[in-house]
């Protein structure tokens, strides 16, 4: 026999499990940052890759606020339910790849980031591709909201993300760390009104 379940109590289930992979995902960047004040000679830092954990710890943090836009779905099912499951893992397993349990077989992160770029830059891609599907899944209203900008961010990052999967170059990887960053403290600012 299936129980009727309020619409504001599945929200809060929901939200409850997303915060804990969320939160699991930042407790592996702050513990992996933490890594370079507890042992700042074992593993240098590698500017890019530090660059892209700065970058996921704001994607990670304007993930979690942006999905008070779930109080908009009227309808909850399974389906939707796995899927933002499944999004909210891709942040995670991310962030996993940023910070390795072990290192031993790599010079550094340096060596650990490039030879590892194929995996996160895949996910990366994947997971501006999912955002469109989630921001859709919110409403074709929501998604108007966010207007054409919102639409073509998502592309060319996901663009970049599969083109730097096969680039060797290391200029480019610091040139897409950097419009990747500001790209998203601009997009922050702006969707929260600091800028008009």
């Amino acid at each position: 026999m299936e129980t009727t379940i309020s619409h504001s109590d599945q929200l809060i289930h929901i939200r409850t499990i997303l915060g804990v992979v969320m939160g699991l995902s930042l407790a592996r960047l702050l513990s992996g940052l933490a890594r370079f004040v507890q042992h700042p000679h074992r593993e240098p830092i590698y500017l890019v890759h530090l660059g892209w954990v700065i970058f996921l710890f704001s994607a990670v943090i304007h993930f979690w606020w942006f999905e008070f836009g779930l109080k908009h779905i009227a309808q909850w099912t399974f389906e939707f339910y796995l899927f933002l499951i499944c999004y909210a893992a891709l942040y995670f397993f991310i962030c996993a790849i940023l910070f390795p349990d072990r290192m031993e077989e790599y010079n550094g992160f340096e060596d650990y980031f490039h030879a590892r770029k194929k995996w996160f830059y895949g996910l990366l891609g994947g997971l501006f591709a999912v955002d469109i599907i989630d921001t859709l899944l919110k409403g074709v209203a929501h998604f108007q909201e966010l207007g054409l900008e919102y639409l073509i961010r998502q592309s060319v990052m996901t663009m970049c993300c599969l083109i730097a999967m096969f680039v060797k170059n290391r200029r480019f990887h610091q040139v897409f760390v950097i419009a990747a960053l500001i790209g998203q403290f601009y997009w922050v600012l702006r969707y929260y009104q600091f800028l008009s």
